[in-house]
Order: C-alpha cells, then sequence, then structure tokens
C-alpha cells in the first residue's frame, strides 16, 4: 500500500460548527470562492480602516496558490477571512461551495509559530485536532503516524518539542494541521522565522507533502521566490487597502529542485511578479 493509501485509509468526514458530520462535495470545480470580500477594521478612535477590498478570487481544487504584497495589504486578513477567524465586512467566501461563516473543522491552518504544546510529545500534538474534535483516535492514530513518516519525522513521535529544531516544529505543525483531512490548508507565513537554508529545505518539504496529499493550499508569504518555487499560481495584492492586483500563472514543470531557482525562466516570472508589485507602490 503507497503512502497516500495509507492516509487515505483513516477517512473522515467533515464536521460543520454546530458538530454534526456532513459530506463536502470536492468534486466541485472551484474550492475557494472570494466574491467582493472586503474587510474594515474600527479603531479605538472610532474610526475605520479598510484592511481588503473587492477581492475576486477562485482557487480549484488540489491547487496550490500564494499570495504576495507589501507588508500591511491584508494578506493575513484574506486567511484569517477564509479560515472563519474573523468575519467579512463585504462580499462572501466559499469553501465547495458552502459560506465561510465561521471556525470550520474542515481547514486546516500553519501559522508562522509552530505553537505546539510542550508536555505534549510529537505524536501527541499531531493528535490534538483528533482529541478536540472528538474523532476516532484509532484512526486518527494511524493517519497521525502515517504523516510524521511522510514529513520526515518517522522516529521522532515519542519526542518533545524541546528536542526538535525550528523546521522540525513546522513538520509537527503541518503534519498537525492535515490530521484530520481538512478540505483547504491554508499557511500563514510558516516558514518566515527560520533561516534561509532551513526555509529552502522546508519549501522542498511542503512540495513534497503537497505532491503526497494533493490538498488545496492557500499561502501567504513575503517571498516572492518562495511563492515561484511552490505555487501553480500566485496571487499578488496591492498595498493597504488591499486588492487583488493580478494572479499570474507559474508554468515550470514539476517536481522543482532548488537549482531551478536559477534558470531564466524561474527568474523572468519573479521579475514579473516584482514588476506589478512595483507598478502598485508607484500608482
Amino acid at each position: 500500500m503507497s503512502l497516500q493509501e495509507r492516509l487515505r485509509s483513516a477517512p473522515f468526514r467533515a464536521i460543520n460548527p454546530s458538530g454534526t458530520a456532513r459530506s463536502i462535495d470536492q468534486t466541485l470545480q472551484v474550492a475557494i470562492e472570494c466574491r467582493d470580500l472586503g474587510k474594515t477594521y474600527s479603531t479605538l478612535e472610532g474610526g475605520d480602516v479598510v484592511a481588503l477590498e473587492g477581492v475576486d478570487l477562485a482557487v480549484q481544487p488540489g491547487e496550490f496558490l500564494s499570495v504576495v504584497g507589501p507588508s500591511g495589504c491584508g494578506k493575513s486578513t484574506l486567511l484569517k477571512l477564509l479560515a472563519g477567524l474573523t468575519p467579512a465586512s463585504a462580499g462572501e467566501a466559499r469553501l465547495f461551495g458552502q459560506p465561510i461563516v465561521g471556525p470550520r473543522k474542515d481547514i486546516g491552518v500553519v501559522f508562522q509559530s509552530p505553537t505546539l504544546l510542550e508536555w505534549r510529545t510529537v505524536l501527541s500534538n499531531t493528535m490534538l485536532p483528533i482529541d478536540v474534535l472528538g474523532l476516532d483516535r484509532e484512526a486518527g492514530q494511524r493517519r497521525a503516524l502515517a504523516l510524521l513518516r511522510m514529513t520526515g519525522l518517522g522516529g521522532f513521535e515519542m519526542k518533545y518539542p524541546g528536542e526538535l529544531s525550528g523546521g522540525m516544529q513546522q513538520r509537527v505543525a503541518i503534519s498537525r494541521a492535515l490530521v484530520h483531512d481538512p478540505a483547504l490548508l491554508l499557511m500563514d507565513e510558516p516558514f518566515g522565522a527560520l533561516d534561509a537554508l532551513t526555509r529552502e529545505t522546508m519549501n522542498m518539504e511542503l512540495q513534497r507533502i503537497w505532491q503526497e496529499s494533493r490538498k488545496t493550499v492557500l499561502l501567504i508569504t513575503h517571498s516572492i521566490s518562495e511563492a515561484v518555487f511552490l505555487s501553480d499560481r500566485v496571487a499578488v495584492m496591492s498595498p493597504r487597502p488591499g486588492r487583488l492586483l493580478e494572479v499570474l500563472p507559474i508554468d515550470l514543470p514539476r517536481p522543482r529542485s532548488l537549482d531551478m531557482m536559477g534558470t531564466a525562466g524561474f527568474g523572468r516570472l519573479v521579475n514579473e511578479i516584482r514588476g506589478v508589485l512595483n507598478r502598485a507602490r508607484s500608482d
């Protein structure tokens, strides 16, 4: 049995916020759909700050899409809206045709900090969503062990976070986000705190994990090179208020190697994205 088959041998039905099981039709042509999505925050002084405005976006099932833009452009706000962690002020977001109106248990999120519980082992940390959601522990443990093997953490199941490097901790966080088989994986600068060499290694790991799991992934990143290396398409955001300027296809073959970053084709795509950002800054 292949690793992908082992991962799928412990299936979970998605669970809605009320806790009742339901099925999601992942054969639909659109995984994520944003229509005129916007977010306005109220300040303590009584004013308003428009963080995100008029975002229209469609992401296909199994697609890897990255979002890049200057600091403060609303990238993380977009992720929070898609995760159901904050309500939209305008428009709507849907996951496989269902409105995202609050936290959902069929969405996995990986933040910049792995936020592991120091008193729980690697396996126990990975199992946390299984425990919180009240899912079958035996099936959950099989899936957790398969994910840890897939992320290169086989043999570290009984170690504690303090015994792991930063990159290994993020692998645990990714495994934890996938263990309940979410329909969507959201990642907010997951490698931003890592050194350059470790970050490159984690990009290779994330590419391999995505190819194994074929999850729909939306990655927030400040790194244009990282976005080009990992993505099928890259969405470019304007300075605040964040608007979607352009979505560029990444026409590079897979699997991708780090050596590809030195090719003319890779450089062309990086420069094209940088050009969109520079034009937005000068407008």
